[in-house]
């Protein structure tokens, strides 16, 4: 291992291809050897921090005068290298052959005379270098000495030249006074050495690996934080570690090159270990205080990741924490990060402060240092910038590392910092936060809660078996009734998603029978299993049965949201009207709600109300329910209110506003999953949604409501690819297993419509026309709009004939007239409209009707059912309808309702947030839709909507 303190210039490396950062501070000294070759004397000072190549450059200064016949005499001054007094100057004539030291008992000021006549005799003899490597680091008496000869070379005609080096570097000490302290200027030509620059360190990284990719070059250069000396040693371990043999193969043939592996950012990457002996040799030489500070700044940073938003005047990061936690004086620390961050050492961080220029420079500084004493500066840090006000996440992201404090603010701090990571949707920061949290002491039922909304959010992530764990344990902990019911709920959302529907009903039936005295309690747990329930039909079957005759026998037990629920069960078995369930559920809405219970509430209604065309109350409802979801809780209703809120994007016919994401499969198939795989058929993207359809196992899936919302789904994506007898084989197995579950009403899954078309396409018109009839009954009962006009299209689509086309023109009435919310449907019963009268000879009025369908097909984005009405108006000797393409009348309603919001002075992430959309959803809408508009800008928006 090369030693570090000798920074020796290593060849074919840094000579003759030195820094240009040296080239002056060589010039200076080739114009002082060839004064002193001249007769005339003079002295040279080099200064620089550590590393910057000091001794190099002197070296070569050396080597150059000895090559032109100077005499060259050399020391080089260390602590602790030789005792005794004059020991420095000792090792500078220890050459001169009739060198006799004086008596070490004798008087300094004689001794340095004598030395003196010495150097006077010899320079006589022929031009002298005397060249004195770290003079700050002789002794007192040879410093003296050569401040004094300094003197006398300057006033004499003598040929030397006197070249000494001094390390300059911002300390946390403060310096002691410099070699020229008490010298003229005149007498001194002195330069300081300035740091590499990234070029030349680029430059010098590249000439020995000239095939590296720049990032990898540029990392290079930065762990060499502008110090020759520590590139040259991480060069040095760099080669030692990376697999290449060189350009050639033996053969001769030039090899293929070979990728460079990713740049290290732990010492323990290096081998031989130059760079970290390197690292540690430039803090010691800074002093202890110094060191102090560096490495407790390199454990700081371990819990700094730079993405936190300060408050203006925040100095979490900057050294008013770091003088403290390190017991150093904030100024001087000031000082020093500042010029660490001229020398390179330091580059500012995403926030603002100083941070080590690269990975690999913070974790060698760290080398050695205990982890107890890491912790122990890590929990100082928190504690400092707790009471200097920092950000909540910046304390808490110290506490992460300092193991447990024992002081009643750190668990407060981290549940505080989750729940903001919560807020900008960091959740895994969130877990890491309280399973922290964990290691603190705590009260039993602070640690109830903690156990709580751990184990929600790994159940929601990607650790779902520890947190069905710790929602366990957080049930057997004391703790208020409230907090036992949040922790039942959970478990039993867990339990259900796991496909074990009947074990989460029977957690949260112990709960409730626990729960004496507390009827609002047990009327949340009540809901909760019927809710749950869903997942499994007899369990269904079950729950509403007790809870049915519950309301009948006892119905001041069977609160608000109960009874919500019962008023859906009707509308999917087909017992009520929409006017009435809607009805009884505003009723509902103005009963006064537990706080645990109101989701609940809020999401029925939603769902009942997206049933009953009334799409704007029910948005309003899915927003105040998910307003009223804690992230950190696992609920049922969370995912029931995200359908719904798809369910009404796919009754608007705003298919483009679906799920752009697809969620990955987790048991099976899911509501969403179908919603999308709807909106990849309308949108006219076949392959996908074959794809989507094809990637679940169905033999495997759980046997939930899900499963046949996925069925239907799947139905419609076969009869659009032309597998009529495979879209009809799930339609009829999405009907059996509705049935079973006692959901008839075709307000859920008009399967029945869909079944009567594969019917007929199949041959079948007399089975077509029963379930097309059956359907027409149902839906007359829950008499909507959108599910009475799509049974009459169906029907007569089944039935055909003059009998059949005023059916399908009863259903374009009847949704014409409609709210927006049946528009979804309009576009295919004109499309069925405009086949009947070409079929009867009307084709005027069919075209007008196709082209009809084909403009609002535009608008809503519904590629498939536009290209299906251009295809008739083709077929009955029509043009392509003529869409429009510029204005507002050309963009569709997904495009209209972002660019609405945009002009509106929301963000690409608010709109996401609040369509529920992936972020760049929205950017391509808004880009179609600055096109259509013929706008470059945001702010162009509102004028262009307002214009037309």
């Amino acid at each position: 291992m090369p030693d570090p303190q000798r920074e020796q210039p290593q060849p074919g490396r840094l000579r003759p291809d030195r820094p240009g950062e040296h080239r002056e501070a060589a010039a200076l000294l080739a114009a002082g050897i060839a004064r002193a070759r001249s007769g005339t004397g003079g002295l040279v000072l080099l200064r620089g921090a550590t590393g910057t190549g000091r001794t190099s450059v002197l070296e070569a200064a050396a080597e150059d005068a000895a090559a032109q016949g100077m005499r060259v005499l050399r020391a080089r001054c260390a602590p602790g290298f030789e005792t005794g007094p004059f020991a420095a100057v000792h090792q500078l004539l220890d050459s001169v052959v009739e060198f006799e030291r004086p008596d070490p008992a004798g008087d300094e000021r004689e001794q340095a005379a004598q030395l003196r006549r010495i150097l006077h005799a010899h320079a006589g003899e022929a031009p002298m270098l005397l060249a004195v490597d770290d003079v700050h680091l002789a002794d007192g008496p040879s410093y003296r000495w050569l401040v004094e000869a300094a003197r006398h070379v300057g006033r004499l005609p003598l040929p030397v030249l006197l070249a000494v080096t001094e390390r300059s570097q911002y300390d946390i000490e403060p310096p002691a006074p410099g070699f020229t302290h008490t010298l003229s200027p005149a007498l001194v030509d002195t330069h300081t050495l300035a740091p590499l620059t990234a070029d030349s360190a680029a430059r010098l990284v590249r000439a020995e690996h000239p095939d590296a990719p720049a990032e990898w070059i540029a990392a290079c250069a930065r762990a060499g934080a502008g110090s020759p000396l520590l590139l040259r040693a991480l060069l040095d371990d760099l080669g030692a570690v990376l697999p290449f043999a060189g350009p050639h193969h033996p053969s001769g043939e030039a090899s293929p090159p070979t990728p460079y592996p990713p740049f290290p950012e732990s010492s323990a990457a290096l081998y031989p270990g130059s760079y970290p002996a390197a690292v540690h040799w430039w803090l010691d030489s800074a002093g202890p205080a110094t060191a102090e500070v560096a490495r407790v700044l390199a454990v700081l940073e371990e819990g700094w990741d730079g993405t936190t938003e300060e408050p203006a005047g925040s100095d979490s990061g900057g050294a008013g924490p770091l003088a403290e936690v390190a017991g150093a004086d904030p100024a001087r620390v000031a000082g020093w990060l500042t010029a660490m961050t001229g020398l390179g050492v330091l580059r500012p961080g995403p926030d603002g402060h100083p941070r080590y220029a690269h990975p690999l420079l913070r974790d060698a500084v760290l080398t050695g240092v205990p982890d107890a004493r890491r912790r122990a500066v890590h929990r100082a840090a928190a504690e400092t910038m707790l009471h200097r006000g920092a950000p909540t996440a910046t304390v808490a992201r110290q506490l992460l590392l300092s193991g447990p404090v024992g002081a009643r603010w750190a668990p407060a701090v981290l549940r505080d910092a989750t729940a903001l990571a919560l807020r900008d949707g960091r959740s895994d920061q969130a877990v890491a936060f309280l399973r922290r949290a964990l290691e603190e002491p705590l009260p039993e039922d602070h640690r109830q809660r903690i156990l709580t909304e751990l184990g929600s959010l790994e159940c929601a992530g990607r650790d779902s078996s520890a947190g069905m764990t710790r929602l366990t344990e957080a049930l057997r902990l004391h703790g208020t009734p409230q907090d036992r019911v949040r922790a039942a709920v959970a478990l039993g959302t867990a339990l259900a998603g796991r496909g074990r529907t009947r074990a989460a009903v029977e957690v949260l039936r112990t709960v409730d029978g626990q729960l004496t005295g507390h009827p609002d309690l047990g009327a949340t747990l009540q809901t909760a299993s019927a809710l749950l329930s869903d997942q499994d039909q007899t369990v269904r079957q079950d729950v509403y049965r007790c809870l049915s005759d519950a309301a009948e026998q006892s119905p001041e037990l069977v609160g608000p949201a109960a009874r919500a629920l019962l008023v859906r069960y009707a509308a999917t078995a087909a017992l009520t009207s929409a006017d009435d369930a809607m009805r009884q559920v505003r009723a509902l809405l103005a009963e006064p709600a537990h706080p645990l219970t109101e989701p609940f509430l809020l999401g029925t209604a939603a769902a009942v109300a997206q049933w009953a065309d009334e799409l704007d109350e029910a948005d309003r409802l899915v927003d105040r329910g998910l307003a009223g979801q804690r992230p950190d809780l696992l609920h049922p209703m969370h995912a029931a209110l995200l359908n719904t809120r798809a369910d009404i994007a796919a009754a608007r016919g705003e298919f483009a506003l679906l799920p752009a994401e697809r969620p990955a499969p987790a048991q099976g198939p899911s509501n969403v999953h179908a919603t999308t795989l709807i909106a990849l058929v309308e949108t006219g993207r076949a392959e996908e949604a074959r794809r989507l359809a094809d990637g679940f196992d169905l033999r495997e899936a759980p046997d939930n409501w899900e499963l046949n919302r996925f069925l239907y789904a799947r139905g419609v994506q076969r009869a659009a690819a032309g597998d009529t007898a495979g879209a009809l084989l799930d339609f009829l197995e999405c009907g059996r297993r509705q049935t079973a579950r006692d959901v008839v009403s075709p307000v859920v899954t008009p399967w029945r419509s869909a079944a009567a078309e594969c019917r007929l396409a199949l041959g079948s018109p007399r089975e077509a026309l029963a379930l097309a009839e059956e359907e027409l009954r149902l839906a007359r009962v829950w008499n909507t709009p959108r599910t009475v006009g799509r049974s009459l299209r169906v029907l007569g689509t089944v039935t055909g004939g003059r009998r059949g086309l005023r059916l399908a023109e009863e259903a374009v009435r009847l949704l014409t007239d409609a709210p927006a919310a049946a528009q979804g449907e309009l576009v295919p019963a004109l499309l069925a409209q405009g086949r009947q009268l070409t079929a009867a000879g009307e084709r005027a009025r069919a075209r007008e009707c196709l082209r009809t369908a084909a403009r609002k097909a535009e608008r809503l984005g519904a590629v498939r059912l536009r290209t299906l009405a251009e295809a008739a108006l083709r077929e009955g000797g029509a043009r392509r309808a003529a869409t429009v393409r510029t204005g507002s009348g050309s963009l569709t309603g997904s495009e209209l309702r972002i660019a609405r919001l945009a002009a509106d002075g929301r963000t690409n992430t608010e709109i996401a947030g609040l369509l529920h959309l992936a972020r760049r959803t929205v950017e391509t809408h808004l880009t179609s839709t600055y096109k259509k508009l013929g706008i470059r800008r945001r702010a162009e928006l509102g004028q262009a909507l307002a214009g037309d």
